[in-house]
């Protein structure tokens, strides 16, 4: 039985907000779907979970759920006006929380189990009961501020599962690295001004919150020099995304030196995501997650936890997701990608990738600028 746990709940896959096309509401011009509704549907997270049991991976994994989360464990992320409007709104039978966050009757619901299972995880991880583990949370949590729902989050599932484990296992500090390629906006937000969480965004430039990069952002107060921004040029591949972790990722996480690093893992920078437009493939996503194994193993003994974000395309996020759990656990699968040779093939050529790397690098140094001119 390998070392990893992997958590999940089949009531995450019971939230809808709603009658949608991608991410437009249904009405005026914009016709009714003929199959899956809104962009954040389950069939992604539902065919992922399938995917792991069919290719045998599921049989060496321990299984595990969580508990939904208490209104005490939302407060200590959440105002308490936002929290009761969520609940109302879903009372009432839905409606839109933010316009980007449609919720209905089950989503305050189902919200709360999806933070229960990365509280559960990162507690056992922290605990010392399982190595790593991987959490198939849904709805997603990144982009949800204290008092504010975006983004299809309503529920900041990775703040709310550090401050239970703050109060139940006392000071920590934490990593939290979001390689989703939307911006971690709400993370980013909640421990702005603390100095026990480093965030880390690797995103598309202007992708979302809308026209948003984010490198002179490093934090201010006690949390100055502790949140860290790389946004990338749309297009970025494989390597370019390597070098961001080699180059500034991973020193960054060793400087730190956490006790617990985090991964907001959205897989929407993957080459066919119908909201992203990078080229990543599944072998690119079992080199991040590679990297950030071998990081943590450095810093925090190995203590690893990653959490499901966002991923749209319904057939290909599988096949992602798949390959970094079977990195986490270090077992391969029979499984081929099937998509794998196209996006290796569309990968940006050597012109290209020497522009994003000298995207990231000056960013980088931008940030290292902006923390220097403040001290």
């Amino acid at each position: 039985m390998s070392a990893t746990r992997f958590f999940h709940d089949e009531h995450c896959f019971w939230h809808s907000g709603g009658m949608f096309a991608l991410t437009l509401p249904v009405g005026g011009w914009v016709e009714p779907p003929s199959g899956s509704a809104h962009a954040e549907s389950p069939e992604s997270k539902r065919r992922l979970k399938n995917l792991v049991e069919v290719s045998g991976l599921g049989r060496q994994l321990t299984h595990q759920g969580g508990e939904p989360v208490s209104l005490e464990q939302m407060l200590r992320v959440h105002t308490p006006g936002y929290l009761e409007r969520f609940r109302q709104l879903c009372e009432n039978g839905g409606g839109l929380l933010d316009p980007g966050a449609p919720v209905g009757p089950d989503t305050w619901a189902v919200a709360r189990v999806s933070a229960g299972l990365a509280c559960n995880a990162v507690g056992q991880v922290l605990r010392g009961e399982c190595r790593n583990a991987y959490v198939l949370s849904r709805p997603p949590g990144h982009h949800c501020l204290a008092d504010q729902a975006m983004g299809f989050c309503y529920l900041n599932n990775i703040a709310i599962a550090i401050e239970e484990a703050r109060a139940q296992l006392g000071p920590l500090r934490v990593a939290v690295l979001d390689w989703d390629v939307h911006h971690g906006n709400g993370t980013q937000s909640i421990y702005y001004e603390r100095d026990d969480v480093l965030t880390l965004s690797i995103h598309q430039q202007r992708a979302y919150p809308r026209g948003y990069t984010g490198e002179e952002d490093v934090g201010s107060g006690a949390g100055h020099g502790c949140n860290l921004n790389i946004a990338l040029p749309p297009g970025s591949g494989h390597e370019a995304y390597v070098h961001a972790m080699n180059s500034v990722v991973v020193p960054a996480l060793e400087a730190f030196e956490p006790q617990l690093i985090i991964v907001a893992c959205g897989f929407d920078a993957n080459g066919v995501d119908p909201l992203g437009r990078m080229l990543l493939h599944s072998d690119s996503f079992r080199e991040l997650t590679r990297i950030t194994r071998e990081v943590a193993e450095r810093v925090c003994q190995g203590k690893l936890v990653l959490v499901h974000e966002g991923g749209y395309a319904e057939a290909y996020v599988p096949f992602c997701g798949l390959a970094v759990i079977e990195e986490l656990a270090g077992i391969r699968t029979a499984v081929a990608d099937p998509m794998l040779d196209m996006l290796v093939a569309q990968q940006p050529d050597a012109h290209n990738v020497a522009h994003q790397c000298e995207v990231i690098d000056r960013g980088a140094r931008l940030w290292r600028q902006q923390v220097e001119r403040s001290h």
